[in-house]
């Protein structure tokens, strides 16, 4: 058997994944541009970490030669180095590269360093399977860490290391997990020594504890068939009812028998989907549409994260807002639109903000979907720059949400698939404005325009320049979709 921690943490979540990643990785999902950005962030990290321990060596990558990175540690470890960075054990086929290691007169201490704002349980089990093979050679450790970022940190002129990184004493908790890695390794060593007859694990709530598991469409389409819409839309994953129906061998919605019990939200879903109509509220929706004033300004944001704060006043992983879009929406239909979109390698929250004020006036009606996402940003804005704080803040009490309209069931369609969300929404209501949005090039979602912002200073300029119109025409599309929906709801009523 030959193991890394990552292969390891794998097999924690679950063992089935464990064995397709061995022995038929083809199954298996590829990582989208999020998870890959997501990557990157802990390469940046990982790297930042090591300021906080200098004058350290870090072991070089060789591949298919980990027995080479191995003896250059213990080299490295005889000399007396003080830290060592992705130190390198070995022990019965299981490999470990620890992110940073200090060697002491007593033993050594692990350093497991982590881009997430918290110390997770899967990290722990991380922690575990390296302290195993270090003390596995002899050597003791003496203490375990894990670094991860502080997110109440406020970077101010220059980048404070030892206020923006925590580290986590883990001692106790790895601990009480050490006794347990060699049944775990037992159990590994059992799936992974059959290599023709994959495991047997049934689907649960481990496909999405502590990540979304990158086998959940082999096993979940492929192998069994999942409708897109069944038990594990209308009950919670892992819940007692879900996984009670799906013992007795009940996936679709249509075979959920007519007296199981369930919440009256449930039963009203349930009822929704077995009879395939569409059910329309149309005094509610009259009401909610009362509330709005013309003319309306149809608002939407896009933002980024920063794992690690490249300007003044920002937090990790704060939302900081580049973009938006405004489609004006007068009493007559007329439609005017104007949006902003920050240049590239520099803070772009003041110039939007500026602009933001400019572009929408006192008292009038902004609509979003889901508007806590918008009010939260102008209210970050306001706190960020005092001398605009009373316009931003005038136009918060302003804003509506075309989300309540669906999230309270005024609108319900079968192929809204039990959501609310506009991704779901959009196409029950609008299918060619769905379709539009394939036809964008380069820029088709929200995590596909973050990414593309984030990495627009290192452009060339003609790729720059055919990104931001990439941007501009998926922002202006966000907007334009919420114009078109709030046009539906009034068709409802009228019609």
């Amino acid at each position: 058997m030959t193991l890394s921690k990552s292969l390891y943490t794998r097999g924690i979540q679950c063992s089935k994944s464990l064995w397709l990643k061995k022995y038929s990785s083809e199954v298996l999902t590829p990582p989208d541009a999020t998870a890959l950005a997501r990557f990157e962030t802990g390469n940046i990290v990982g790297d930042l970490v090591c300021a906080l321990f200098p004058n350290g060596r870090e072991i070089p990558y060789m591949e298919k030669n980990f027995a080479g990175m191995a003896e250059l540690t213990r080299e490295w470890m005889n000399e007396g180095l003080e830290y060592i960075y992705e130190a390198t054990f070995i022990h019965e086929g299981i490999v470990v590269m620890v992110d940073v290691l200090r060697v002491t007169p007593q033993g050594v201490e692990i350093y497991e360093v982590k881009s997430s704002s918290e110390v997770k349980n899967i990290y722990l089990h991380d922690v575990s399977i390296q302290r195993y093979v270090i003390e596995s050679l002899g050597i003791s450790v003496t203490n375990c860490y894990v670094v991860h970022i502080d997110t109440s940190y406020v970077r101010d002129d220059d980048l404070d290391l030892s206020a923006l990184f925590t580290i986590a004493d883990v001692n106790e908790a790895v601990d009480a997990l050490m006794g347990g890695v060699p049944a775990k390794l037992a159990e590994f060593e059992a799936y992974l020594a059959d290599r023709e007859n994959e495991p047997a694990i049934e689907i649960g709530k481990h496909c999405k504890n502590p990540y979304d598991c990158d086998a959940m469409h082999y096993c979940w389409k492929v192998q069994r068939s999942i409708p897109d819409y069944s038990v594990f839309n209308i009950f919670n994953l892992g819940s007692k009812n879900q996984v009670e129906l799906y013992n007795q061998g009940i996936v679709r919605i249509e075979e959920i028998p007519d007296s199981y019990k369930m919440t009256v939200i449930q039963q009203q879903k349930v009822d929704n989907w077995k009879s395939q109509r569409t059910y329309i509220d149309r005094d509610a929706i009259r009401e909610f549409l009362s509330t709005l004033t013309y003319p309306i300004y149809h608002l939407d944001f896009e933002t980024f994260q920063q794992a690690v704060p490249q300007w003044s006043g920002i937090s990790p992983y704060q939302q900081i807002p580049f973009q938006y879009s405004l489609h004006i929406e007068h009493a007559n239909g007329e439609l005017e639109h104007r949006e902003f979109l920050a240049p590239a390698g520099a803070d772009p929250r003041y110039t939007l903000a500026q602009q933001l004020i400019h572009d929408i006036p006192d008292n009038v009606t902004v609509l979003a979907y889901n508007m806590s996402f918008e009010k939260g940003v102008i209210e970050k804005l306001a706190l960020s720059f005092p001398n605009l704080s009373e316009r931003l803040k005038s136009i918060i009490p302003n804003i509506h949400d075309l989300m309540i309209p669906f999230q309270q069931g005024y609108y319900v369609t079968p192929s809204m698939n039990g959501s609310y969300s506009i991704k779901y929404v959009l196409p029950a209501l609008v299918p060619e404005m769905a379709q539009a949005y394939k036809q964008l090039d380069g820029v088709q979602n929200g995590g596909e325009a973050m990414n593309a912002y984030a990495g627009l200073a290192t452009m060339e300029a003609e790729e720059q320049e055919r990104i931001r119109l990439a941007l501009l025409e998926y922002c202006k599309l966000d907007t334009l979709a919420m114009v078109r929906v709030l046009k539906k709801l009034k068709e409802c009523i009228n019609g």
